[in-house]
């Protein structure tokens, strides 16, 4: 779960658009997959690995692209996305920020695992990528 698309993603209408977003590198690394290109390719390593992504805000009032900018949030569905997959297993919060407002809207599912993230954002480059691959790893555990 990320917090709310970022100017470049919503100007290029893709999640995790900003070209210095390391969500994809992560990813690649974690799944033993090559590096996506094309924004389809991004969406068949998704596929491949059943991941999901979505954002806990639908919409919310943000100047630039910070999270710490983010105010008067809408949440999204996020009761029945996990009603109608009930096959997820496991919610990972991209940053402190989505992690916050899910806890703020939402409470835990016994049959879930959540795991807090270290963000991937461009913004958040003082964790290395080695560090941050460690802890993303949970995911897959």
């Amino acid at each position: 779960m990320g917090s709310l698309p970022g100017k470049k993603s919503l100007e290029l209408k893709q999640y995790y658009g900003h070209a210095r977003n390391r969500i994809w590198k992560i990813l690649s690394h974690l799944t033993g997959s090559d590096i996506p290109i094309t924004y389809q390719q991004k969406k068949e390593l998704l596929c491949k690995n059943k991941i999901g992504l979505w954002d806990v805000a639908h919409s919310a009032h943000r100047e630039g692209s910070l999270d710490s900018n983010i105010k008067d949030e809408t949440p999204n569905e996020i009761e029945g996305l996990i009603k109608d997959y009930g096959s997820i297993k496991v919610i990972g919060f991209n940053g402190k920020k989505s992690e916050k407002m899910f806890y703020k809207y939402f409470i835990e599912k016994p049959d879930i695992k959540y795991v807090p993230l270290p963000s991937t954002s461009p913004a958040n480059m003082a964790i290395s990528f080695e560090d941050i691959c460690a802890r993303w790893s949970q995911l897959f555990a």
